[in-house]
């Protein structure tokens, strides 16, 4: 019995999402939801009329306040979607997904909900009460390939995916989105591995906004949503002095892992596998260019970021965490840190414990603990990186594997 293999861990990053007016941080490890109320200072006891228990019964991959912060979705393996109010921190729906969910967004007016599945389906949900037995519309689909990251453009006009295969699309939201989403308005061509993470950077000069994405080729680009062309590339692993410009070997331990904007778009922030911090990029809308700022590193400890986000100016909210580490005492780890003075005169800091909002009530409350151990920390960055490649990295299949692997594609169930 002994020599049966043994099934791999599936491992997933800690993430955090921090309400747009600061008044709750939420952080998901596992299959773990914790809610810090900034403004009481206490912990958010969530509650789920469905009587789940707990809410989640696999890893949480996806979580997001709405624009406005009234709504908060999270979303997972366990191919489900719970959507929350902010005010009373109540399940208002749970919406079940036949795959395992990967991304989510929600509409600027809180309208409706959509996620995307690791088979390449985006599906959506009307948030129309009443919200009980809520079912999904398929919206959308990229065919057979696990779709990274989703995102609305500003105003709503179009909505964004990122997969797998390289590639960002970006397709038109209809008035009536329950029917599908059948206009494309353009591809964003370009990466040569995995798209990772998508953001917007809004500017008077740009009111449809410009696009960023960050991808397993260790490079922050730059993007015309509306023609799909390429402003400008930035290497930004390369910068920062982690891989040689002309080094390819090891690209795949350098990808981009999130990225979000500080001071409405002029600075962006990027994670990157085996940084021990972050970097901070300019980003000149005029001249529509992309230019590293700054390299924040942490010092002293073993933090790499898995997940960032920043919701006003000035402050930047990380995680670094996973949710399963193999001979490991701790069964979800997560560390969460701020960097304040994120300006373009001021010095960024990375804040101590006692400096950060809410203090040690919420490291406790969204960490599970106020400390762990740093030698843990370095094993979870090692096991994320893992898990992303194995997960996001294309496999190459012999000839004779292709055609069966075609049959099982869904994409044409959904035709006629």
């Amino acid at each position: 019995m002994d020599s049966e293999p043994k099934k791999d861990i599936e491992v997933a990053p800690a993430l955090i999402a921090v309400h747009p007016d600061q008044c709750s941080v939420a952080v998901a490890v596992g299959h773990h939801l914790r809610v810090f109320d900034l403004l009481a200072g206490s912990a958010v006891s969530l509650t789920d009329d469905s009587d789940a228990s707990p809410f989640h019964t696999d890893n949480i991959r996806a979580i997001r306040f709405g624009a406005k912060g009234k709504l908060f979705v999270s979303a997972g393996d366990d191919k489900t979607v719970k959507v929350w109010s902010t005010q009373s921190w109540r399940c208002l729906t749970s919406v079940s997904s036949e795959k395992r969910v990967s991304a989510v967004a929600i509409s600027d007016d809180g309208t409706y909900v959509c996620f995307a599945d690791k088979f390449g389906l985006v599906w959506i949900v009307d948030l129309d009460p009443p919200l009980r037995d809520k079912k999904p519309a398929p919206l959308l689909s990229h065919y057979c390939s696990i779709i990274t990251s989703l995102e609305f453009s500003p105003h709503g006009r179009f909505i964004l995916s990122a997969d797998r295969d390289f590639k960002i699309r970006v397709t038109c939201f209809p008035k009536n989105p329950l029917n599908g989403a059948h206009q494309i308005q353009s591809f964003c061509l370009g990466h040569t591995e995995f798209v990772s993470c998508l953001a917007f950077v809004q500017a008077q000069e740009c009111p449809q906004g410009l696009l960023l994405s960050g991808s397993g080729d260790a490079t922050v680009r730059l993007w015309n949503i509306d023609s799909g062309a390429l402003l400008d590339t930035c290497e930004v692993a390369a910068k920062a002095g982690l891989l040689e410009s002309d080094d390819k070997a090891e690209e795949h331990d350098h990808a981009v892992t999130d990225l979000c904007t500080v001071l409405d778009g002029l600075l962006v922030a990027v994670a990157i596998q085996s940084l021990q911090g972050i970097i901070l990029l300019s980003c000149n809308v005029s001249a529509k260019t992309l230019s590293v700022a700054k390299v924040v590193s942490i010092a002293g400890e073993a933090f790499v970021p898995t997940c960032l986000a920043s919701p006003s100016a000035g402050k930047l909210w990380m995680v670094t965490g996973v949710s399963t580490l193999p001979g490991c005492n701790y069964p979800a780890l997560a560390r969460v840190k701020v960097i304040s003075g994120i300006d373009d005169e001021q010095e960024p800091v990375v804040m101590g414990d006692d400096g950060i909002p809410g203090g040690e009530k919420l490291l406790e409350t969204l960490q599970g603990t106020a400390s762990v151990d740093d030698n843990a920390f370095l094993a979870a960055a090692e096991a994320v990186k893992t898990a992303m490649g194995q997960l996001l990295i294309k496999k190459q299949y012999p000839s004779e594997n292709r055609e069966s692997r075609k049959k099982c594609r869904n994409d044409r169930k959904l035709k006629g």
